[in-house]
């Protein structure tokens, strides 16, 4: 079922930090409120009316004992073994939801590409050029925020990476 999410922010501080970081970047996007919460690719998609793989998946990974987060097509499964040799790890896992929200703020389901307390060293998945529009989390389950693959390129400060 498609909705159109509202263009109205919902006032929460993890939102405030994503619409803080776009405006600084000059970006002309701002989060917007799904009426449900989208906790996976799929749920997004489907909330938008967009393919899956339009949809940023922002994965939180622990290289080593230190945050990674890469964006992912929602139409791709993240080869662990192939990114940690790309940013020359050892080892690459999933981090727990504790991990992820010490490092971003934000909980898994939620999180965005930006508006952590620090920056995260991120790769942004190069299938994502492909689409003129990409979803992206907004920092809570019911958020989403339209942007390009340039702009999430340009506001992560990611690298282009092929991570499937």
């Amino acid at each position: 079922m498609t909705s159109t999410p509202t263009s109205d922010s919902p006032a929460h501080p993890n939102v405030d930090a994503v619409n803080a970081v776009l405006a600084a970047f000059g970006s002309q996007n701002r989060v917007r409120l799904l009426p449900d919460a989208a906790r996976t690719a799929a749920q997004a998609a489907e909330a938008l009316g967009v393919t899956v793989g339009q949809i940023a998946n922002s994965l939180v990974f622990d290289a080593d004992g230190e945050p990674l987060l890469v964006l992912a097509s929602g139409s791709h499964r993240v080869d662990t073994t192939m990114v940690a040799a790309l940013v020359e790890v050892s080892t690459v896992h999933r981090a727990t939801p504790e991990f992820v929200r010490d490092v971003t703020g934000q909980a898994i389901g939620g999180v965005a590409p930006v508006g952590h307390p620090v920056r995260l060293r991120t790769l942004v998945d190069v299938a994502l050029a492909a689409y003129d529009t990409v979803w992206a989390a907004g920092g809570i389950p019911h958020a989403v925020f339209p942007t390009t693959y340039d702009e999430l390129l340009r506001i992560t400060g990611g690298v282009a990476a092929e991570v499937a």
